[in-house]
Formats: structure tokens, C-alpha cells, sequence
């Protein structure tokens, strides 16, 4: 993928999404950015900019196909059209089976699952008519996994696996890339507000290692594809 065109990262203002979105703008693309709260998305942009970064973005919901259309409309009036989606947006409830609510469930497949879905098909169109792209879905081993307290979101994770190499058997012949990359635990809010799963192991991955493998995985030749990555910690 050249790394002269334009990302768009959702779920971008902190954490892995942060991370990706300033190596990305490192290495040349043009970067579209979007998350749930518009100061935080104009704080992020504005960063960028400084930076010397071509930016754009928006406050959306990745679970609302509105919110998503007008969040790649926008990206591809300022920026051109999206040659890297990095479906990032990702929430977290733990808690055991017996008292993880419908609400719980909803919440954490709505933007783990319904937002990926949306998303991808928000700028798929305009990929295969170009005949190229690349999707990137930042997964996680617990789609490879279970952990305690963690049906919804390792069901969650599971599920967007299981769209990827579905979607890739679907686009492959356009040349579009599917890459899923399942990252161990990370040091991220995500993982500090829920105690079960962060710990006492301070040897973790650290956004910076995930924004790394994405970048690691799109310089490939195009002819090539890396569709999952898992990370570890080399000393956990």
C-alpha cells in the first residue's frame, strides 16, 4: 500500500487508535479520524495539523450507519478517498456471565461487531470500484480465547474474525487487503477501567507495539497480505 493516500482510524483519540494514527500521518498518509466526543476529535485533528499532518475528522458513532456515512463523506472531501480503514473503535464490559445485563451484551456488540460491519461497507464500495485498499481490524487473542468475565467481548472478538475471513473471500479479487491484528493485553484506559483483566502484569504490550505491526503489515507489496497477526510480549 503507498503510504502517500488516506487512513481513516475510528475510535482514534486515545489509546491504540492514538497510537495508529500518528504513525500512520509519520509515514506519509493523509489521516482521517473519528471518535464519540467532537472535542476530543478537534483536539486530535488540531495536534495532527501541527504536526505538518494533512487531518480530518468528526465526532461519530461507529454503530450508526448516518453518523458513518457523513464521517467518510467528510474524510473524503478534505483528504480524497479512503485507501486504509483501521476499524479501531472498541469497548470492554467484564463481568460474569450471571451479571452481565442485555444492555452490557448490546453495548459491547454494537461497536465491537455493528460498527465494524458499517464501516466497511461505508467505504467498500468505493475501494472495489478503485481496486484497492486495505481493511484493517484491530481484533484481539481474546477472539482466539476465552477469559473470565469476558463473554460479550470475547464473543465480540470472535465475531470479527469470522467477518474478516469472510470479507476477504468477498474482496480479495478487487485487491483489497483484510488484516486482522489480535493484540494480548495492551496498556490502555480500555484495559486500566477493567481491574479483572489489567492486573499486576506490568509487562504488556503498549499502543505503540500495535500502531507498529499495522504499519509493518501495510508496507508490504501489494501483491502480498498478511491477514492475522497476533502480539505477544516476548517476556510476559
Amino acid at each position: 500500500m503507498p503510504e502517500s493516500g488516506t487512513a481513516l482510524v475510528t475510535g482514534a483519540t486515545e489509546g491504540i487508535g492514538r497510537a495508529i494514527t500518528f504513525a500512520l500521518a509519520g509515514v506519509g498518509y493523509r489521516v482521517g479520524v473519528c471518535a464519540r466526543t467532537g472535542g476530543k476529535v478537534t483536539a486530535l485533528v488540531d495536534e495532527l495539523r501541527a504536526t505538518g499532518a494533512m487531518a480530518s475528522g468528526r465526532a461519530a458513532d461507529v454503530a450508526d450507519p448516518d453518523d458513518a456515512a457523513a464521517l467518510v463523506r467528510q474524510v473524503e472531501q478534505d483528504l480524497g478517498p479512503v485507501d486504509v480503514l483501521v476499524n479501531n473503535a472498541g469497548v470492554a464490559r467484564i463481568k460474569p456471565i450471571a451479571e452481565l445485563s442485555l444492555e452490557d451484551w448490546d453495548t459491547v456488540m454494537a461497536t465491537n461487531v455493528r460498527g465494524v460491519f458499517i464501516m466497511t461497507q461505508a467505504v467498500l464500495a468505493g475501494m472495489r470500484a478503485r481496486k484497492r485498499g486495505a481493511i484493517v481490524n484491530i481484533a484481539s487473542l481474546a477472539g482466539r480465547n476465552g477469559i473470565a468475565g469476558g463473554a460479550a467481548y470475547t464473543a465480540s472478538k470472535h465475531a470479527v474474525l469470522g467477518f474478516a475471513k469472510s470479507l476477504l473471500m468477498d474482496v480479495r479479487k478487487d485487491d483489497i487487503r483484510v488484516i486482522s491484528i489480535c493484540p494480548g493485553s495492551v496498556e490502555t484506559a480500555l484495559l486500566r477501567n477493567e481491574p479483572t483483566m489489567y492486573g499486576q502484569n506490568r509487562k504488556i504490550l503498549f499502543p505503540e507495539d500495535v500502531a507498529a505491526t499495522v504499519l509493518a503489515a501495510l508496507a508490504l507489496p501489494a501483491r502480498a497480505l498478511v491477514s492475522e497477526l497476533d502480539i505477544r510480549p516476548t517476556n510476559p
